[in-house]
C-alpha cells in the first residue's frame, strides 16, 4: 500500500514511512493511493472476529509493510477488556465498543456506540493506544527517537499522554487552550508526572495550538533536526486506527450486510468522520454519515450551502461541548480530496484559498451536487439543546450522556429513517464535563474510583504564548 499527498507534491511513501511524522512534505495530509474494497462475504465472516482481529482484518491492508504476525500481536496487546474496561466491570466489555440501543424513535432504532472505555475515558483511546504501541515498535525497529508535538482541545491530549507516557525512545509536547478545557481535562493532563510529557497551555484556542503545529512540521529543518512526529487526526495512524469501530458498530448492529446503517459523529476536526468516510469508500454498507458540530458550525455550514469559512480566533466560541471548539478542520483536507477527484493541485490551491481570503466556496460548482453520493448530513447544536438532550435521554432511557454525545444524539433525530438503524458515536464519559452535567441533571456524574482525585492532584505545566518561536525554543531546551 503507498500513500499520497491531498496536495499532490509530494512523493508516494509506505505506512511505515509516513507513520511517525505528520503532514506530508508539501504541506498536505496522507492518504492511500486507493481504498481497499471490502466484499458482503467478507463482512459476514468478520461477525464471529475478536475487536482484536478484525482490527487486523482491516489494518493489514493498510500496513502491508508490518510483518503479520508483528501486526496482530501489536493488536492483540492493545485491545484488550483490561485496557478498555474503565477500570470497573462492564456488560459486553468483549466488544470493546459496545453497543447500547437507545431505542425506536421515528420508526428507527437508535443508539449509542460506546467509544469511551479506555485509559482516558474519551473516544480517542481507541486509536492512542494503538499509535503508542506502533510508535514504540516502529523506533525500535529504526534505531530512533521521536518528540511528539500535538494539539489538543480536550481529549486528544489525555489520551496521547496516557499512551505515551513511558514509552522507550518517545517525548510528547502537547498544546493545549489555556483555560478553555474542562477541569476535569485540564487535570488529567497536566497532573501526569512522567519526565517524557511537557505540557504547553497556550493563550488562545485550540486553532492556534493546531496551526503551530502545522507550522512547526512544514519547517522541515527543525522537524528533521528535532525529530518531530505527531500525534493529532493529521497523523494517519489516527484515522485508519478509527476506521475499525464503524465496522465493529455495524456488524454488532445489523445480522445480514445486506442491511444499512447510518452513524452520527459529533465533529470538530473532522478527523472521526473522515474514518467513516474511508470505512463508507471502502464498501461498508453506511447509508448516511451526519456531522454534528456545535455552535462552532463550520461543517455544517459547509455540507448546507457548499461554503467552507473558516473562522479566526477571536470568532471561535467557547462552549459546553469544549472539545468541537474548532473552526478550522483539519481532516477536512482528506475528503475535499477526494470530492475533487483526487486532484492534488486542484485541493492545494482550495487550502491556500483557506489561508489567504479564509476559505472557498463550491456553492456554484458542479462538484457539490454530488456531494450527496458521499452520504454527508448536517446539522448543529447549542448549550440549550445539549442540556435538553442530556436531560431528555436520562428521563426517556435511564442513561446519562456527555455534552458532545448530546449534540450527536440531538442531530441524529433530526436525520432518523425509517427501517435504517442510526448509531451515534459516544465520545467521552459525562464526568469529563461535570460542570454542564450537573447544570443539566442537578446531580453529579459518577467517576471511575482511579479519578475521584483528579483534580487535586499537583499539576505541571508551562503557560506560554500563542507563538510558534516560543515552542520551539522550548523543545530546543528540553531536548538538550
Amino acid at each position: 500500500m503507498r500513500y499520497q499527498s491531498t496536495r499532490g507534491n509530494s512523493p508516494q511513501q509506505s505506512f511505515l514511512e509516513i507513520l511517525l511524522g505528520g503532514l506530508a512534505p508539501d504541506g498536505g495530509l496522507y492518504l492511500p493511493t486507493e481504498y481497499p474494497q471490502i466484499t458482503p462475504a467478507q463482512l459476514d465472516a468478520w461477525r464471529s472476529l475478536s475487536y482484536a482481529d478484525l482490527a487486523y482484518e482491516i489494518l493489514s491492508l493498510y500496513c502491508d509493510d508490518i510483518p503479520e504476525d508483528d501486526l496482530r500481536s501489536l493488536l492483540r496487546k492493545t485491545y484488550t477488556e483490561q485496557v478498555y474496561c474503565n477500570g470497573r466491570p462492564q456488560d459486553n466489555a468483549k466488544d470493546i465498543t459496545p453497543l447500547h440501543w437507545l431505542g425506536e424513535e421515528q420508526g428507527a432504532r437508535i443508539g449509542l456506540l460506546s467509544l469511551s472505555n479506555g485509559p482516558t475515558l474519551a473516544f480517542k483511546d481507541m486509536a492512542m493506544q494503538l499509535l503508542g504501541n506502533l510508535f514504540e515498535y516502529a523506533l525500535k525497529r529504526a534505531g530512533q527517537n521521536l518528540n511528539i508535538l500535538g494539539a489538543t482541545s480536550g481529549d486528544t491530549g489525555s489520551a496521547a499522554e496516557y499512551a505515551m507516557r513511558g514509552k522507550e525512545g518517545v517525548k510528547v509536547f502537547m498544546l493545549s487552550p489555556r483555560g478553555k478545557m474542562s477541569a476535569f481535562q485540564s487535570a488529567q493532563m497536566y497532573s501526569l508526572q512522567d519526565p517524557n510529557i511537557f505540557n504547553l497551555a497556550v493563550a488562545g484556542v485550540f486553532d492556534d495550538c493546531q496551526d503551530i503545529v502545522k507550522a512547526v512540521s512544514n519547517d522541515h529543518a527543525f522537524k528533521a533536526n528535532n525529530q518531530i512526529g505527531t500525534v493529532n487526526s493529521i497523523n494517519w495512524g489516527r484515522v485508519v486506527a478509527q476506521v475499525v469501530y464503524y465496522f465493529q458498530g455495524y456488524l454488532l448492529a445489523t445480522k445480514s450486510s445486506s442491511e444499512k446503517v447510518s452513524f452520527t459523529v459529533p465533529s470538530g476536526n473532522f478527523g472521526n468522520i473522515c474514518a467513516g468516510h474511508i470505512a463508507r469508500m471502502m464498501g461498508l454498507p453506511i447509508e448516511h454519515l451526519v456531522v454534528a458540530t456545535n455552535e462552532n458550525d463550520v461543517l455544517d455550514e459547509f455540507f448546507r450551502t457548499g461554503v467552507y469559512r473558516a473562522r479566526k480566533s477571536a470568532e471561535t466560541l467557547h462552549t459546553s461541548s469544549p472539545s468541537m471548539d474548532i473552526s478550522k478542520a483539519s481532516n477536512f483536507e482528506r475528503f475535499v480530496f477526494d470530492l475533487m477527484g483526487q486532484d492534488g493541485k486542484l485541493t492545494a490551491d482550495m487550502f491556500k484559498q483557506v489561508d489567504q481570503f479564509g476559505g472557498f466556496d463550491l456553492s456554484k460548482d458542479s462538484v457539490f451536487k454530488e456531494i450527496g453520493k458521499y452520504g454527508f448530513q448536517s446539522g448543529r447544536s447549542t448549550h440549550e439543546n445539549r442540556l435538553a438532550t442530556i436531560r431528555n435521554v436520562d428521563e426517556q432511557y435511564g442513561i446519562m450522556i456527555d455534552t458532545h454525545t448530546a449534540d450527536g444524539v440531538k442531530v441524529a433525530r433530526e436525520h432518523l429513517q425509517t427501517g435504517i438503524p442510526m448509531l451515534v458515536l459516544e465520545t467521552a464519559l459525562p464526568i469529563k464535563f461535570e460542570e454542564t452535567i450537573e447544570l443539566a441533571l442537578g446531580r453529579p456524574a459518577e467517576c471511575p474510583p482511579a479519578f475521584k482525585d483528579i483534580k487535586s492532584k499537583p499539576q505541571r505545566v508551562e503557560n506560554i504564548d500563542a507563538d510558534v518561536n516560543q515552542v520551539k525554543a522550548f523543545i530546543t531546551q528540553h531536548l538538550n
